[in-house]
């Protein structure tokens, strides 16, 4: 009996170690699988991340190369004048010297546009290239079509050129809109506004005028103001506005024109709290009428 149950105590011990060793196996088992399983997520995210520059850098787009599953894009607005033109496109000294009367297409930049005209269906843009700038009036367009007409948005434009009263603009106007933006910085012509002949070269390009000095304007009832309702005195609150300025001795007519700066934009505002004495730096574009008349659209007092 004694013999006995110590086989069958050995036959069980046998059975438990078995049993041990089954569990000890399944246990190395699950690791094994856990740390195959934790490597391949390891991995996977590894790939998805990317050191640029000793940055690390998860799902992003740096310098054009991509990590991750998504591709992204970042695209910067070049503000450049392209000087090349297209197949019929006039240089700017081709559309200088062309007739009055005559056919003309340019290529050019929108620098600002005056409001949508909803009883005629037209607005007036300003455009610039990189050698000069047009004027281009009473365009006929949808209310829709307005809305794509954006600052710095390049343009094809075909039509007549016109001039009036020294203004040389295009009408009877067609626009094609194109890729490209440029957005032009105001020239300084401070030097050049004695001098008629050099200044006309600017002609509707976005200039500035430093050093001014407010001068009187007679209104209706011949009273000296600082600035004038319409060019005489007889308007009211939301018309043009006109006012004197001057430099070296000399007086020039400036305003500012409702359609392109309203009676709510900080220029229009700024031109009616001007009293005479006052010393200003101005932008505008430079349009003409008998004479230098820009289109003012910043209006800074120089302390």
């Amino acid at each position: 009996m004694i013999h006995l149950n110590k086989s069958l105590l050995s036959h069980r011990h046998t059975i438990q170690r078995r049993k041990t060793m089954k569990k000890i196996v399944a246990i190395c088992l699950i690791l094994a699988f856990t740390f195959a399983i934790a490597f391949t997520v390891a991995s996977c995210g590894s790939g998805n991340n990317e050191t640029t520059n000793g940055t690390t850098t998860a799902g992003t787009t740096t310098n054009g190369t991509t990590s991750g599953t998504t591709t992204q894009e970042t695209t910067t607005t070049v503000n450049r004048a392209d000087e090349s033109k297209s197949a019929g496109v006039m240089t700017y000294d081709q559309y200088v010297n062309a007739d009055v009367d005559s056919k003309v297409v340019i290529e050019a930049y929108i620098q600002a546009k005056q409001v949508y005209s909803e009883q005629y269906g037209n607005t007036t843009l300003y455009l610039q290239d990189a050698d000069g700038a047009y004027f281009v009036y009473r365009l006929a367009c949808t209310a829709e079509d307005y809305a794509t007409y954006t600052i710095g948005k390049k343009v094809k434009i075909s039509g007549v050129k016109a001039v009036w009263s020294g203004e040389v603009e295009i009408t009877d106007a067609t626009i094609e809109l194109l890729d490209g933006y440029y957005v032009a910085e105001a020239k300084d012509a401070t030097a050049l506004l004695a001098n008629e002949e050099e200044l006309i070269k600017l002609q509707n390009q976005l200039v500035s005028f430093k050093g001014l000095t407010v001068a009187a304007s007679k209104d209706a009832d011949d009273k000296e103001v600082a600035y004038l309702y319409k060019w005489n005195g007889t308007g009211a609150e939301g018309d043009d506005l006109y006012f004197n300025v001057t430099l070296d001795g000399k007086t020039y007519q400036f305003l500012v024109e409702s359609d392109l700066c309203g009676a709510d934009t900080d220029v229009y505002k700024a031109v009616k709290n001007l009293k005479i004495g006052d010393k200003i730096d101005v932008e505008g574009f430079l349009y003409w009428y008998n004479g230098v008349n820009p289109h003012i659209t910043s209006v800074q007092i120089v302390k």
